[in-house]
């Protein structure tokens, strides 16, 4: 079985003073993409991961952790660089497929979501996300607008990544249940208070939410919840005990978060934790956990696994 990173980031920072590159890149060519801002790293606790992430950066840590391909997933709400992203994964090995970004109250949506599948490595886009953690309003997946738009994902044939905190799960299951026709999954759990070891009222929440078969749950993001400079696999059990009960091995996909999962803990660190968290598993189980599951959910092409 192909194992399956489910999901993780690059970028390049654009810095306060532009200087010269003395190697430019020209976009989509290599494993870095554009230079930009990314205002979200300026926060104290990103300081270890303000710096240029590629590809080549990952593929040996994923190659040393047993991975064999991924899923790029957007960082900001750009559509350049969706696109951008769709031609890296084009040319390199590692990228099955690529979580873009549109916007989805957007009335041009659906010619958007076109021009992207038309574009370089467009037919490696599996799925669209929204910073949905950063919207004010805890019912914004409750809007008409947005509920419009979620509607043309899917007739578009992609899956849609809810990124959501736990106060923002009652929206999020109103959502998957008016949208049934639409693969929904579930980025990090919805960032459970790991670090405080509360379990309620999230676990409840994330059980409403599983009962609905329409939608996944990514293992991921875990480390960053916890404490940071202490955590323990013991510390992040009971929470993928919860996902795993809950949604069943099935529809649970593993995610490294790579790099922000760095702050907490290695790539390697955290492939290591995903293993432990999941040793009761049966092989088969753990197979669709490390692989099945996100081919499944992302509708991965067979010849790029």
């Amino acid at each position: 079985m192909t194992r399956i990173d489910a999901h993780h980031h690059v970028w390049r920072l654009r810095p306060a003073t532009p200087v010269a590159e003395t190697a430019p890149r020209a976009p989509g060519t290599a494993s870095g993409p554009s230079r930009r801002p990314h205002d979200w790293l300026n926060a104290p606790d990103m300081a270890a991961v303000r710096r240029d992430f590629t590809l080549d950066d990952l593929a040996p840590e994923a190659a040393a952790a047993g991975i064999d391909r991924t899923v790029l997933v957007q960082v900001l709400p750009d559509a350049d660089e969706t696109a951008e992203f769709l031609s890296l994964a084009g040319a390199a090995d590692l990228v099955a497929g690529v979580v873009g970004w549109a916007d989805l109250t957007s009335d041009r949506l659906t010619d958007t979501l076109a021009a992207l599948r038309t574009g370089t490595g467009g037919e490696l886009l599996v799925g669209v996300r929204h910073l949905v953690q950063g919207e004010a309003d805890p019912g914004w997946l409750n809007r008409g607008d947005v509920r419009r738009g979620l509607g043309r994902v899917a007739d578009a044939g992609l899956a849609y990544d809810l990124l959501t905190l736990p106060h923002q799960l009652p929206a999020a299951i109103a959502t998957v249940r008016a949208l049934p026709e639409l693969t929904f999954v579930l980025d990090h759990l919805s960032k459970p208070p790991i670090a405080s070891g509360e379990l309620r009222p999230w676990a409840a929440l994330i059980r409403e939410l599983a009962a609905e078969p329409n939608v996944f749950c990514k293992l991921s993001g875990m480390v960053t919840e916890a404490d940071r400079t202490g955590w323990t696999v013991a510390d992040l059990r009971p929470y993928a005990d919860e996902v795993l009960d809950a949604f069943g091995p099935s529809r649970v996909m593993f995610g490294s978060d790579w790099p922000v999962c760095l702050p907490a803990a290695s790539y390697a660190e955290v492939v290591r934790a995903a293993e432990e968290v999941t040793d009761r598993l049966t092989a088969a189980e753990r197979a669709e956990v490390f692989g099945g599951t996100a081919a499944r959910a992302y509708r991965l092409r067979k010849e790029d696994l």
